[in-house]
């Protein structure tokens, strides 16, 4: 199975989302986003995502996608329903550049 260069650093944010949602308490922002913040990219980033709303790309625009990218590989992603494949389309289509580290 072929992965492109650009898929990792995008799926690495999206299951950074999850995983600083899950890790952090509500009042804590982790890598710069809160998980309210980070609850708000979920829907866009399931097995039948809706586009990404405004707050999603707002938030992660605001967010250190590098630091984000850490949490690639956490088992929580599936925990709270998120697809990597999809999830590594929300920053392209928020118009955001994806960390070259991811």
């Amino acid at each position: 199975m072929a992965t492109s260069s650009k898929a990792l650093p995008v799926a690495a944010v999206a299951i950074v989302l999850l995983l600083v949602v899950a890790a952090a308490p509500a009042a804590e922002a982790v890598c710069g986003i809160s998980n309210d913040q980070l609850m708000s990219c979920q829907p866009a980033a399931t097995k039948t995502p809706a586009p990404p709303t405004e707050a999603c790309c707002d938030a992660l625009g605001t967010a250190d996608l590098g630091c984000l990218c850490g949490y690639i590989n956490s088992p929580w992603v599936t925990v709270y329903n998120i697809d990597p494949e999809s999830a590594k389309q929300l920053p392209p289509k928020c118009g955001l550049a994806t960390p070259p580290n991811c």
